[in-house]
């Protein structure tokens, strides 16, 4: 055997333990929450039993809608300001400044951002609601958002809106009509992106939650009560396939930049 498919046995062994450390965890709570007995797992055991009890637990039915309409705040806002942040990074003469003052939520601590969160809404008499909690999950989602738009817009040829000024343009329609649609998978993807981070999104979110639950506050409090159970196996299980398909359509959303950039 040569050198180099020595070197692609080990790259691909390694890519193949990397895929099991990630994926392996995932597969119990899966298994779990179709054992009829809530115990061991038998292939003679298998029910649906635990994921149709969570449809009669009011509580919950709240906290999914509650993490519905933050998902969809999350998913509004963030894109657009993802999109400002990144043409001011483009445009302004201090693009390293912006860009590190959009990225430093990252480096404090959920602890801390969520306990100064509360206490600034505390001082300001603030009572919680969906926008409240909607400004944590957009403060967290916001540089990712602004991360991956920017990664679509300087594929963007310029040349292409002086094109556009050439023939009588101005800036903002040669901004809508000629640059947007070249970097819409990416806002599309900033978009998706902040979605999946809301729907995980738990320390932040139970530090200014108030008396809104969300799916993740809901299995961390129903952990510290009880411990694990069938029910939050069954519903871990519905969040991490939900996650799959919306990392899924975030490939795909992808696949369209590359195929935009091509054409």
């Amino acid at each position: 055997m040569s050198k180099s498919n020595v070197w692609n046995t080990l790259n691909w062994g390694y890519i193949f333990l990397v895929l099991i450390f990630l994926y392996v965890p995932l597969i119990p709570p899966i298994l779990f929450s179709l054992s009829g007995s809530g115990g061991s797992f038998s292939l003679k055991d298998i029910t649906l039993r635990w994921y149709t009890d969570l449809w009669n637990q009011s509580l919950l039915i709240t906290s999914t809608r509650t993490t519905l309409i933050l998902g969809m705040i999350t998913a509004v806002v963030t894109p657009l300001l993802g999109l400002l942040a990144t043409m001011a990074v483009r445009e302004l003469r201090v693009p390293r400044l912006i860009l590190m003052i959009i990225l430093l939520p990252l480096f404090i601590p959920g602890v801390s951002m969520g306990l100064a969160t509360a206490f600034f809404f505390k001082q300001l008499d603030i009572n919680t609601s969906y926008w409240t909690i909607g400004i944590v999950h957009i403060v967290w989602a916001l540089p990712f958002a602004t991360l991956i738009i920017l990664t679509a817009m300087t594929t963007y040829d310029p040349i292409l809106t002086e094109a556009a000024f050439m023939l009588g343009s101005n800036r903002w329609r040669a901004f809508y009509t000629v640059e947007l649609p070249l970097i819409w998978p990416g806002i599309f993807g900033a978009g998706l992106f902040s979605v999946i981070l809301s729907f995980n999104e738990t320390l932040r979110t139970s530090l200014v939650q108030g008396p809104l639950n969300t799916v993740q506050t809901y299995i961390w409090s129903k952990y510290l009560q009880v411990g694990l159970s069938p029910e939050i196996y069954a519903l871990m299980s519905l969040l991490i396939i939900l996650t799959l398909i919306l990392v899924g359509t975030l490939i795909v959303a992808q696949k369209t930049v590359e195929k935009t950039r091509a054409a």
